[in-house]
């Protein structure tokens, strides 16, 4: 198993953002794509990739498909996952 953490993803934003913390631990994901035919998980996966220095196959949505909170697994995880998602959640949106 890899890296999970959970999201709260905000679709059809003005742009692509990641930082904030959502309830007690996910992490606040805007994304420009619309929520509709998969088109958010697709942006999501890449700016996650992005903000975590990893491919887009290595993100996978696990758990929250068609909802705004998902869990998300880095899988291989780099090493210092933990502290950049510290790093991402202390952020202001």
């Amino acid at each position: 198993m890899g890296f999970r953490f959970g999201v709260r993803v905000k679709p059809g934003a003005r742009k692509d953002r990641v930082g904030g913390r959502w309830g007690e631990n996910a992490l606040i994901v805007a994304v420009a794509a619309p929520a509709v035919e998969g088109k958010a998980n697709e942006r999501l996966r890449a700016v996650l990739a992005k903000a975590f220095g990893v491919r887009k196959g290595d993100v996978s949505v696990v758990a929250g498909d068609r909802g705004r909170d998902k869990v998300i697994e880095l899988s291989p995880a780099p090493a210092d996952a933990a502290e950049r998602l510290n790093m991402l959640l202390a952020e202001s949106t």
